[in-house]
């Protein structure tokens, strides 16, 4: 499998200044924190990043942080435009940034079918050269890129060494792993869980990687989750338990992920967590939680930091 497209990978966050503007230092500080906590790459800017509302240079300032931060390990740059050119655009600006491997997802705005998907995502990946995560999300982008449809795309294109499902089933996942062992896709094809609550059950099945959001705020519960889970799948009875207590621990907070607000939700339990208030500042036209819906996470965050497990820490 692609050496970067394994582990836990967070779909970091984006931190902005009073002003609006992007908080570089804070962005490079965090990067060094997710990477000594155990996460094997960084992903920016997704949804989660507020992708969406960054400019192009943004994005390149964005991805210079991150790399500045990230020491050793990969960043991976999002890239999603409203079209094909923009989007190669965006491809060409992260590889000259030292971006080292795409993250491509479908066009925002039209919402075509998967023919027109597939080749948007393959002209995309083949901009650069850059080893590339196709990112399936049926939900938000309509078109819904199934596990044959994905093995079409990376026979069309060698780049795209890694898959991103967001479908909310795992049964995708198996068969991606399944196909790969068939030789229907690469041997060495990535099938990363790209929901939160899917984490246990996706490693379970096999997925190399999982794109994570909670990680920001609890990089090393999300770890230790992903190798309990990982070693569990080769008859670890003990990491099987300690997998499955760790999830039912974490599963109030990893359901976050799965809500239409959880830019908000993951930013104020990040800023809960770092004691650092500047988190929670998002970028228009998302508005911050309304007072009860903030109670609520913050609620929700109270009751699993009362009964947090000690997962022990790690230094790089």
């Amino acid at each position: 499998m692609h050496s970067l497209m394994r582990g836990v990978m967070p779909a970091t966050t984006t931190p902005f200044c009073d002003d609006g503007s992007i908080d570089l230092d804070r962005v490079a500080r965090h990067a060094d924190w997710l990477v000594r906590s155990g996460c094997s790459a960084l992903i920016t800017p997704g949804s989660l990043g507020e992708g969406q509302s960054l400019e192009l240079q943004e994005r390149v300032d964005l991805w210079t942080a991150h790399i500045a931060g990230a020491g050793d390990a990969p960043v991976i740059a999002a890239i999603g435009h409203a079209s094909t050119a923009g989007a190669c655009a965006m491809a060409r600006a992260a590889a000259d940034a030292g971006c080292r491997g795409l993250m491509v997802l479908p066009p925002y705005v039209h919402s075509g079918d998967m023919r027109e998907a597939l080749a948007h995502i393959a002209c995309v990946a083949r901009e650069t050269g850059l080893p590339a995560m196709a990112y399936n999300n049926p939900v938000a982008y309509r078109a819904d890129i199934t596990p044959c449809a994905m093995a079409s795309l990376a026979e069309s294109c060698e780049c795209i060494c890694a898959a991103k499902d967001s479908s909310g089933d795992v049964a995708r996942i198996a068969e991606l792993v399944r196909m790969a062992d068939a030789g229907d896709l690469p041997e060495s094809f990535a099938a990363c869980v790209g929901l939160d609550d899917g984490a246990l059950e996706g490693a379970l099945a096999g997925a190399a990687g999982w794109v994570a959001g909670l990680v920001n705020a609890l990089p090393r519960e999300s770890v230790v989750l992903w190798e309990r889970a990982v070693a569990a799948r080769t008859g670890d009875e003990r990491a099987h338990a300690e997998a499955k207590a760790l999830h039912e621990w974490f599963l109030p907070l990893l359901l976050m992920d799965t809500v239409p607000d959880f830019v908000q939700r993951i930013k104020l339990v990040q800023s809960c967590v770092r004691a650092d208030a500047a988190w929670e500042r998002v970028r228009a036209p998302r508005l911050a939680l309304r007072t009860q819906e903030a109670a609520d996470a913050i609620a929700t965050l109270d009751r699993a930091l009362a009964v947090r497990p000690e997962v022990g820490s790690r230094r790089a």
